[in-house]
Formats: C-alpha cells, structure tokens, sequence
C-alpha cells in the first residue's frame, strides 16, 4: 500500500513543531514529509530547519499568498496538514480552494487542535471562532475530505497556555510556583479537559494512520480530564510549595473578558476561550481517542511534572507564534 506524501504549513510554530516532531518519529509509516515556510522563518530559525532536513524533511520556501507557490508545493502531495498561527487562518480558505485543484490531495487538516468552534449552536456567536468557521465552510464545499482535530486547551506552562503563571493576566486563571500562588476560576471543583501539545502531535499522527474513520468530522480528544483544584493539589504534591489560591468567578470572568474587547486588549481572545473552558466547553459524554488508537495519553502529573520544569527554567517565549486557541 502506498504511503502518504504530507505537506505541513506552519511547522516551525509552537504547536506544529510538536506535529512535526511526531511525524518525523514516525516517519517510516509515512511517505515524503516536507513543509512549507516563509523566507523570514528560513533566515530567523536556520538551525531548526537544518535539523529537519537531516531527518529526511523536505523543506520548501515560498510565499504562503502566492498561489503559484502553494500550487508548486502541492505537486505529488496526497496530505495536507496546517498549524498555522490565528494571524493566518483566514489564508487556509485560499489554500484549500488550491488544494480542490489538485487530484492527488486526498485530505486537509485545517489549523485547529484548540477549541471546538462548533461545540453548540452558541458557539458560532464567538468572536474567537469566525475565521475557523469559515475555514471549515470552505472545506465542506470544497470536495476535499478533511479531519478536525479538536483537543481543547493545552496543558502547557508556556504562557498564555493553561498550565502557566501567565502573570499578564492572572485573574483569567494562573499557577505561578515563583510567586507561590493560583487563580482559580470558578470554584475549582468544575471538570476541564486538557491535551498536552507532545499528545496533540500524536493525535495527528494517528489521525493519518486511521483516515477512513476521521474523513469528514471532527475527532474530539484529549489527555485528560481534570479540575482546577486536582491541577493546584499536583503543583502542590510535586513542588513541595502550598499554593495562595485566590478565585475569579464566573461572572467575574465575563466582565473581564468584554472590558478586554471593548478596549481591544491584544489578549481579548484568551479571555473569551478561558471563559468558553470555564462553562463546560471542552467536554464531551465521549472522546474520540479510541477512533484513532490514541488513548494511551499523557497524564496530569506527566503535565504538571514538565511545566514545573518549564516555570523552573525561567523560560518567557514570546506570545506572537502561539497558537492556544
């Protein structure tokens, strides 16, 4: 049986360079890999890029607004797989009216890997979830297959991730082993689901294993499900620190978060997600997992053991590359 060529978009961000490195791993299942980045990235992250190639990555470099570009980088490609940054995500519909062009493309993975868009009816009012939902409108005409995958918020210590002090905004929900303390919303006893960004990596590659059971939906997964205060007690057990825990309610957060967009605050999108999570938004009376061969996961204290490394370190990466919606 003939294996998948695969072409990635956005592979050298913060949640691609976890896709890649899974696939890279892996790669003796898949056909060529090889990913599509911009002039700038090959001059800022050369080393990143070498290391690729030494795995066997194809590296191709060109303009992601050139349509001549995109074509000539969907030659002999049959997978189309994007961790693209929200600054980027309207561009995907460009990619996949190509794409349509193509015979050999059998299937797109648009950017997604965050919050579910279409969780409920509501969720089409949010203003965080626009350019997804026209992203998989343009999917669905398009006659290309396609697979979601949708893992909610990220156990991560890199800020503004879930499992971070992210002091530019605690009140919005923080642990912060350096100053001692948590905020937490709600009442802390609310369930969360969380998926680790190693874990997203593997979901997508098990995702391409199991084609035929992900075309044409969404795969709703994640490492696990939790409570805020189940995340507070860990820190605590690990670190051998008693967190100060203080609380923002949920009305609190609301207030927050439209005060956040009526001052065009560069981080509104966040409150609305954090709020989206507080209300139940990443739960399901099912996850996917088991579909694709994924439930061998990651645990809260696997989670929960890294980000005190991270915090640790003193690590503080820049926001512009993140990609946590």
């Amino acid at each position: 049986m003939a294996k998948d060529n695969l072409l990635v978009f956005g592979a050298t961000g913060y949640i691609g360079k976890y896709i890649i490195e899974r696939l890279v791993s892996g790669k003796e299942s898949l056909g060529r890999i090889s990913i599509f980045t911009s002039p700038q990235t090959a001059k800022t992250k050369p080393e990143t890029l070498e290391r690729l190639k030494r795995h066997g990555v194809e590296i191709l470099i060109g303009d992601a607004m050139s349509d001549e570009d995109i074509s000539n980088a969907y030659k002999k490609v049959n997978v189309v797989i994007s961790a693209v940054g929200r600054n980027m995500i309207a561009e995907q519909i460009n990619w996949v009216r190509l794409a349509a062009q193509v015979p050999s493309i059998k299937r797109f993975f648009p950017s997604e890997f965050g919050t579910d868009v279409e969780y409920e009816p509501e969720s089409a009012r949010e203003i965080t979830h626009q350019q997804k939902l026209k992203v998989r409108a343009a999917l669905q005409t398009s006659g290309t297959d396609y697979t979601y995958i949708v893992a909610g918020p990220y156990a991560d210590a890199a800020d503004p991730a879930y499992l971070s002090s992210f002091r530019a905004e605690p009140d919005v929900g923080s642990f912060d082993l350096a100053q001692s303390s948590a905020v937490v919303v709600g009442d802390g006893t609310s369930l969360i689901s969380l998926t680790t960004p190693s874990d997203v990596g593997r979901m997508v590659f098990q995702a391409l294993l199991h084609l035929d059971v992900c075309r044409n939906r969404a795969l709703r997964v994640n490492s696990f499900t939790t409570t805020t205060q189940e995340i507070v007690e860990e820190f605590e057990r690990q670190s051998g620190q008693t967190l100060a825990v203080r609380y923002t309610d949920l009305e609190q957060l609301r207030g927050l978060e439209k005060a956040a967009w009526a001052n065009k605050h560069a981080m509104a999108p966040i409150f609305t997600l954090r709020r989206i999570w507080a209300e139940g938004g990443t739960l399901y009376k099912q996850r996917d997992n088991s579909l694709i061969d994924a439930d061998d996961t990651e645990t809260l204290a696997d989670a929960v053991r890294a980000a005190i490394v991270y915090q640790k370190s003193g690590k503080r990466e820049e926001l512009k590359d993140k990609k946590f919606m």
